[in-house]
């Protein structure tokens, strides 16, 4: 039989934490409440106390919500109120939620990792992501992509973002660009090609992503308009040059041009003039 006397300070600890764990799940339970009551302005300064006031037990609550927010202005501040949190805590939990099924969880999740830039959270920036279906995530991801990228990966990344020139809408095109702006050098070379060699589309984007780069301040717009007519001028000097005939050997009164080609053309015109001299018979 054990006779050994309780620990008095062991029951305390032990209720201590029970107590904490309580709380904590209250005060988690409080904030998913007023992070979803129906005005946003309620739910942006819940997000904000979540931030100002950080908590573990806020982490899991604040990404549910992300992946569902509709208003950008408190998404923002949700991503502002993770930020505030430990990213040791932070990091592993976006890295998995850019796996959601839910692809405004994703792309949430990859924005909030490019705020924090903790390095581990390239771990996040793969070859789904980067080919996402979802043309929201995939422009997230690019972007964020060229923000964690470790040093030395960049011309990989560079190549892997480069396969993706001249497809998408407007939208994807311009966020791409900037993609590959970033990266600078590490994805000229490869621009470089396909604005020279390559075909359609994406040698228009190409040629526009390095104009965009020359003079990012103009803007995208006006890099697409330049690009268009520099590969107008190009193309229009380039057919003309191929249709322009060989000048014709020069000849002196009286002696016929040398002969060329065929040596029966000789021939041909001789009966081309008698074929004529019969006609005018």
């Amino acid at each position: 039989m054990n006779t050994t006397p309780p620990n008095n300070d062991d029951a305390a600890a032990a209720t201590e934490a029970a107590e904490a764990a309580e709380a904590a799940e209250a005060a988690a339970g409080r904030l998913g409440v007023a992070l979803a009551t129906a005005l946003p302005s309620e739910r942006l300064h819940a997000a904000m106390a979540a931030g100002t006031h950080p908590r573990p037990e806020y982490v899991a609550v604040l990404l549910e919500r992300c992946a569902i927010e509709p208003d950008l202005n408190v998404r923002e501040t949700l991503t502002w109120a993770l930020m505030r949190h430990p990213s040791s805590i932070t990091v592993p939990l976006l890295i998995s939620e850019t796996r959601s099924g839910t692809a405004q969880a994703r792309s949430q999740a990859l924005h909030t990792l490019s705020k924090i830039g903790d390095p581990a959270g390239w771990e996040a920036i793969t070859p789904a992501v980067l080919n996402d279906s979802d043309e929201i995530v995939a422009r997230t991801a690019w972007r964020v992509a060229t923000v964690l990228v470790p040093e030395g990966l960049e011309h990989e990344l560079a190549t892997e973002l480069g396969a993706h020139l001249g497809r998408g809408e407007h939208d994807a095109k311009m966020s791409l660009s900037r993609a590959l702006v970033t990266l600078g050098e590490h994805a000229a070379v490869l621009l470089d090609g396909i604005a020279e060699n390559g075909r359609g589309d994406a040698r228009l984007h190409a040629m526009t992503t390095l104009l965009l780069r020359e003079s990012p301040d103009d803007g995208y717009e006006a890099a697409l308009f330049d690009a268009e007519l520099r590969l107008m001028l190009t193309d229009a000097a380039g057919g003309a040059e191929s249709s322009v005939e060989p000048n014709p050997q020069p000849t002196v009164e009286g002696v016929p041009p040398a002969a060329t080609g065929d040596p029966d053309d000789s021939d041909s015109d001789s009966d081309s003039d008698s074929d004529s001299d019969s006609d005018s018979d």
